[in-house]
């Protein structure tokens, strides 16, 4: 029953991903937005949207590791497992807001809040509204400062589709996502916990891999349409709105205290380390591109990570 319960909801994340993306194109072409943009902010925010509904679940239920272990474990994810996997599909270039902008915020994101949790290990209501704030000023610089950049050279098959129809295929891909979420980790955390694992293990691993397939789907489908800027995008976007709004909203509604010491001793250097190493490999060897060396890398670091969790 419980791997009946992962696969449907494989399939439905596969989906739902599909019919966000073809809405997010849909609507960069409307509104002439950068689809850069469109990825982190319109899909981002419904990637991270599983997260946010775990996050919240778990930690009104007094089970915090969950919900913070959740996060961290799905950022490791998007960049080690999601970000190398889609490498393999070939190389991708990279957008100079990516070291302006995307990349900066992403590595202040992870440091907040590595800020607020390592002295009283609880992120309180103030510590949330700080950032689910820095999220707002950053969607605003965003759509301030980048919405007169050049419109990215679209695939031969995009097309615009009519208002109703994005909006159809936007809720569609969000419901997809979000039902298919709810039976992946409902089945997968009833197996792990068959096996006596701690809460912190299951969130980091099985958990954050259940919340990331979203990001996985869209990553993958985007560099097969050639639509990689959506694709960059969606990774830094979804870890940014992670921290931000899914901890930050989480935080807000109730404090967030950590039960398991290795949530900061391990899994959140883990986080930080692989954050901040994407930099380097977009300049190593040649500027501005990631490949499939770069791919392996990252999976090998991802399964160290797992590895040692284990």
């Amino acid at each position: 029953m419980n791997f009946l319960l992962i696969i449907g909801g494989l399939v439905l994340l596969i989906l739902g991903g599909n019919w966000l993306l073809k809405s997010a194109v849909a609507l960069s072409l409307k509104l002439e937005i950068p689809k850069i943009i469109i990825g982190m902010t319109v899909v981002s925010f419904a990637t991270s949207a599983p997260e946010l509904i775990v996050s919240i679940n778990a930690a009104l239920i007094g089970k915090s590791d969950l919900a913070l272990g959740n996060v961290i474990g799905s950022n490791i994810a998007n960049l080690g497992l999601v970000l190398g996997i889609t490498l393999l599909f070939g190389t991708m270039e990279v957008q100079k807001s990516f070291y302006k902008t995307d990349w900066p915020v992403m590595m202040i994101a992870s440091g907040l809040l590595y800020f607020f949790l390592i002295g009283d290990h609880v992120i309180v209501q103030y510590e949330g509204i700080i950032l689910f704030s820095f999220l707002i000023i950053f969607l605003i610089f965003l759509l301030r400062f980048q919405k007169t950049a050049v419109l990215d050279e679209l695939p031969e098959d995009d097309e615009p589709l009519p208002l109703y129809k994005i909006v159809l295929f936007f809720v569609l891909g969000g419901l997809g996502l979000w039902g298919g979420s709810e039976l992946l980790i409902k089945g997968a955390t009833t197996l792990a916990t068959e096996f006596g694992v701690k809460d912190r293990v299951i969130a980091v691993t099985v958990v954050s891999i259940g919340t990331s397939i979203p990001e996985l789907a869209a990553s993958i489908i985007a560099v097969v349409k050639k639509e990689k800027a959506i694709s960059l995008g969606n990774l830094i976007g979804s870890n940014i709105f992670n921290i931000l709004a899914v901890l930050g909203i989480t935080s807000i509604i109730t404090p967030i205290v950590v039960d398991d010491e290795r949530l900061l001793t391990s899994d959140i250097f883990w986080m930080l380390g692989i954050s901040f190493i994407i930099l380097p490999l977009v300049f190593i060897p040649k500027g501005y591109r990631l490949n499939w060396k770069d791919g392996i890398l990252l999976l090998a670091a991802y399964c160290i990570f797992v590895y040692l969790t284990i």
